[in-house]
């Protein structure tokens, strides 16, 4: 149970960092001041600042967290939005007095450091280099004056925050997320889902680039009122080919089986006979039958009934073959995840048996743990691709609820109304809410049912 907890909890805080990753560094590139970089949510246990941004772990893990200058649905800055802005250039001060090594000779920190910074700068304001190793830059002289001015550092915060000088509204707008222009805010938001859609392929060719074990198709069992046997295929045959096509694993020979549309099939087997081995070509007219599908259904489908013995060997690729192969098989995966939500939309799939919250994704993680890096990597794959692929759905809280919004206002040319805007976060939380409770409570009943 740790195993898969502990697995569980990696795994996920992997992806988060990838999905988060995307948003920050589109983000900083595009000029957006980055408060925070959190794995985890609060309470913080740990953090380190560096430049403009806090990188912090949460103590309440399986998420995280960018949090961007700016309030995310206000339609002008908030007074508490304006003072965390000017308690962030007070950190930066602070951060640059301290670099420079100024601080440390003046032995003071915080909020003494900063009215010293002032008094000093404005006594001096050639003294820049020695205090900030630079110059002060716009934003940060209208605090450090008003510092001056006031003597003290929180009575001079107060006091910008209510002025909402025309000046200071356009530094914070300039670095703030909800004030860039629509292209920049569909870039920033779109890039988490994407950086978690394109981790798959990347760790894909990392799976086929070390090795990935595979099915062989050697014959297990022949199943005696089917084609197979009728035919005179036996255990232990392993096939080779089928209609002169190579075929080098199990999937390979099953989807040649149900790709058939009921035509004869040649394949070419090869069978160990008093200590020798002989290759025999065997003549199959697929039986079509309903059976279980990958997204929980019945659907006919084409079978000649064998099933593998278990022999498995493992594939590798050249790196070039490898992410070729990478972008391949995941673009099949993803494609095989729309064919699915889409069936559990239609009602084919029921939601019970498809939809598993994180209990069952932590069995999941701590059985694959145990098998082995390839498993446990193509598990992520799988994660990796969900994740991106749901936090494009448009509701909201989601990123694809954000753009949702983006796009209503490309249209209109305006952002939605704030009324409008707030009722669908609230909607979107509620949704999630009764989302969550039913995967769990879905997992609780799969363990005791």
């Amino acid at each position: 149970m740790i195993t898969s907890i502990v697995a569980a909890v990696l795994i996920f805080a992997i992806l988060i960092v990838v999905h988060e990753a995307g948003h920050f560094l589109v983000a900083k590139r595009l000029g957006v001041r980055v408060l925070r970089f959190s794995i985890g949510y609060p309470p913080r246990i740990f953090g380190i600042r560096r430049g403009e941004t806090d990188y912090a772990i949460g103590a309440t893990p399986l998420g995280g967290y960018v949090r961007m200058l700016g309030d995310e649905i206000a339609e002008e800055p908030s007074g508490d939005s304006i003072k965390s802005y000017l308690k962030e250039l007070q950190l930066d001060l602070i951060d640059a007095a301290r670099k420079s090594g100024w601080l440390k000779r003046a032995e003071k920190d915080n909020d003494k450091a900063l009215k010293e910074i002032a008094e000093t700068l404005t006594r001096d304001p050639a003294s820049a280099l020695a205090v900030l190793g630079r110059e002060p830059k716009a934003d940060e002289a209208i605090l450090i004056r008003e510092v001056d001015a006031a003597g003290a550092v929180k009575q001079a915060i107060e006091l910008v925050a209510q002025a909402r000088s025309a000046a200071l509204i356009g530094f914070f707008n300039k670095r703030a997320f909800p004030s860039q222009p629509l292209a920049k805010r569909i870039a920033i938001v779109l890039a988490g889902p994407c950086a978690n859609i394109l981790f798959a392929p990347l760790l894909m060719a990392v799976v086929f680039t070390f090795g990935l074990p595979v099915l062989l198709p050697v014959l297990g069992t022949v199943k005696s009122d089917l084609p197979g046997y009728a035919a005179g295929l036996k255990p232990g045959d392993k096939v080779v080919s089928v209609n002169g096509n190579p075929v080098e694993t199990w999937d390979d020979l099953s989807s040649a089986v149900k790709k058939s549309g009921g035509h004869q099939l040649k394949l070419l087997v090869k069978r160990k006979e008093t200590g020798s081995v002989i290759t025999v070509s065997v003549a199959i007219q697929p039986k079509q039958m309903i059976e279980d599908t990958v997204y929980g259904n019945k659907a006919p489908t084409w079978l000649i009934g064998v099933t593998p013995r278990g022999d498995e060997a493992t594939r590798r690729l050249p790196p070039y073959k490898a992410l070729m192969s990478g972008f391949v098989e995941t673009g099949r995966m993803t494609l095989t995840l729309f064919e699915g939500i889409g069936k559990i939309i239609e009602g084919v799939t029921p939601a019970r048996q498809a939809l598993g919250g994180p209990i069952m994704i932590a069995q999941m993680a701590g059985k694959e743990a145990h098998q082995g890096f390839a498993e446990i990597a193509l598990f992520m794959v799988m994660l990796s691709l969900e994740l991106g692929v749901i936090n494009l759905l448009p509701v909201p809280l989601l990123d694809g609820g954000h753009l949702l919004f983006f796009l209503f206002e490309g249209v209109r040319g305006k952002p939605l109304q704030l009324r409008h805007r707030e009722i669908a976060m609230q909607v979107g939380l509620f949704l999630l809410v009764i989302l969550m409770a039913f995967v769990i409570l879905n997992d609780i009943s799969r363990i005791i049912g």
